[in-house]
């Protein structure tokens, strides 16, 4: 049976892609401080429908206003930034390992003063020790690292590996939340499952119907980490 969950490479999965397009985004910003860059699967309300699902479990796990957040592939920040404006306050950090993108997110950030830590980072370099979180956000990142096609010397992949950088990022009992385009719900879970983290819940989102076939555009699935 053919392996769904892998993709044709992409430039959308590279890093010199990224750079230019965040590059672009810091010159954007600094002409116009009001353009705060593009958000991700602003068509289907994906952002929003995130921070609703946290606001809507608070009390649940690790969830709080004031609970510790990771945004993996932080891109503009944006996700991190909207947070702050709907009352989570607990420490943040956005990581991506574009250059480009965490000086642009700084910019952002210190101008609007907004309490937001960003770093660059390599998440699959095993010398990354990061501190632990009580939720780890994806917004379209996974996708991005399948476009990448890339691998570790030992031929695992990255997005084979991206349970591995999970388990390191999460505190016992801390959620991950992940949006795609790409992966379908069951194919999210056959991915990021493993003993230790386990799916939970999801956001729903209108389905549509082609071909006799009911889906929708993205999927957003909640994992919790057992221990």
């Amino acid at each position: 049976m053919e392996d769904t969950t892998k993709f044709n490479t992409s430039k959308l999965g590279t890093k010199e892609y990224w750079d230019e397009f965040y590059a672009l985004e810091k010159k954007n910003f600094e002409n116009n401080p009001e353009d705060t860059g593009e958000c991700w699967f602003d068509d289907n309300d994906a952002e929003a429908r995130m921070i609703e699902f946290l606001e809507d479990n608070i009390g649940i796990h690790h969830i709080k206003y004031d609970c510790s957040i990771c945004d993996l592939g932080t891109g503009n920040g944006h996700l991190l930034f909207e947070l702050v404006q709907n009352g989570f306050n607990g420490p943040m950090l956005g990581v991506d390992y574009s250059e480009q993108s965490i000086e642009f997110t700084k910019k952002v950030s210190q101008t609007k003063r907004l309490p937001v830590e960003f770093s660059a980072t390599d998440i699959f370099n095993e010398s990354w020790a990061p501190r632990r979180f009580d939720v780890v956000l994806d917004k379209g990142t996974l996708d991005a690292v399948a476009l990448s096609g890339l691998t570790k010397e030992n031929g695992k992949s990255f997005v084979e590996l991206y349970p591995e950088v999970l388990d390191k990022l999460l505190v016992k009992g801390g959620v991950f939340l992940i949006t795609s385009c790409n992966f379908t719900e069951s194919e999210l879970i056959k991915i990021i499952q493993t003993e230790n983290l386990k799916a939970w819940s999801k956001i729903e989102y209108p389905s549509f119907s082609f071909g006799g076939v009911q889906g929708t555009a993205i999927c957003s699935i909640a994992f919790v980490k057992l221990n």
